[in-house]
């Protein structure tokens, strides 16, 4: 509500909407992208959502490890619904307006489930460290209580942290122009319709960036290289083959995520390009919480008897 109020109070802007200018003009392609988003979406929330129910259905899969994987399959449900639904709409209407309240709130929240997922990452590699690292201490130190306070305090500061860069985006006075050249609000392209001087907006974003995205990355690097020396000092062929695989899905999730999270808000601004943008932006937001549940479940033998047998519950009933 204070975020709101806020909002509602600015006198800066001089526009009432923004319109969303999407992925293409093009009637044709305009259905082949609703038809293949819609999909995708489809995807990403049944899959992620197949995920959380058969970890709760499944008493073996109470785990530190499986409960921190189902925070991160709720982050990638809301992370996609806080875009894709709004462009699904757009793609094959002719109003593609978002108000300038949603267009706030749509930055803020996409803003906040990036910081989510990247915080859930982090917690996701500090599990996996004391699970190899530390595998007779494992239970004491991954108790419930710590899981729980971990994932508490993974979305309560993801929340707190994008509050500040919305609120100066907004007060801004966007006065070039009210058309987005993106699909959703993101900074980038907001930024870049303001006629005031962003200099310090971009510095509170690289700011945020710095110690959200780059800050975490430092911290999943530095658990994976003590993991990999652990790895490394096992005898056992079979162990090592068992340590690595536990580890090889979530590195994937990591590389998939950062690498886009960090060429969008890690750059010169100088080097801000629409179309590039757009098609960076479609792959972190829409592609990557379509693949994690895939990801953690092909290569999870533990998790593909479980899915299948909440499947046969879900059938039977």
């Amino acid at each position: 509500m204070e975020l709101y109020g806020k909002l509602k109070n600015s006198n800066q802007t001089s526009v009432g909407k923004f319109i969303l200018l999407g992925l293409s003009s093009v009637y044709s392609l305009q259905i082949v992208f609703f038809m293949l988003l819609c999909l995708m979406y489809m995807v990403t929330s049944l899959g992620n959502l197949l995920l959380i129910i058969t970890v709760k259905l499944n008493p073996h899969l109470q785990t530190p490890m499986y409960f921190f994987l189902t925070n991160l399959a709720a982050i990638d449900i809301f992370y996609s619904t806080t875009v894709v639904p709004k462009m699904l709409a757009n793609t094959l209407s002719q109003d593609r307006s978002i108000s300038f309240l949603g267009c706030a709130m749509q930055l803020y929240f996409h803003a906040s489930l990036i910081a989510s997922e990247c915080l859930i990452l982090t917690i996701m590699a500090f599990d996996r460290y004391n699970a190899i690292c530390k595998p007779l201490q494992y239970h004491m130190i991954m108790d419930q209580k710590l899981c729980f306070y971990l994932a508490a305090g993974c979305w309560t500061v993801s929340f707190a942290v994008p509050v500040h860069l919305t609120l100066y985006t907004f007060g801004l006075p966007f006065c070039k122009s009210n058309n987005i050249e993106h699909f959703f609000c993101e900074m980038p392209p907001l930024l870049h319709l303001a006629c005031a001087d962003i200099w310090f907006n971009k510095i509170l974003e690289y700011v945020a960036a710095i110690v959200v995205i780059g800050g975490t990355l430092v911290l999943i690097l530095a658990s994976y290289l003590f993991i990999t020396l652990t790895i490394l000092n096992i005898k056992s062929a079979k162990l090592k083959q068992k340590a690595f695989s536990t580890c090889a899905s979530h590195l994937a999730v990591v590389f998939l995520f950062y690498v886009t999270v960090l060429f969008m808000h890690l750059r010169p601004p100088s080097s801000y390009s629409p179309e590039q943008d757009r098609v960076v932006a479609l792959f972190y937001t829409v592609v990557t919480p379509m693949l994690n549940p895939l990801i953690y479940s092909v290569r999870n033998k533990e998790i593909i008897a479980a899915i299948r047998k909440t499947l046969s519950v879900i059938a039977c009933h």
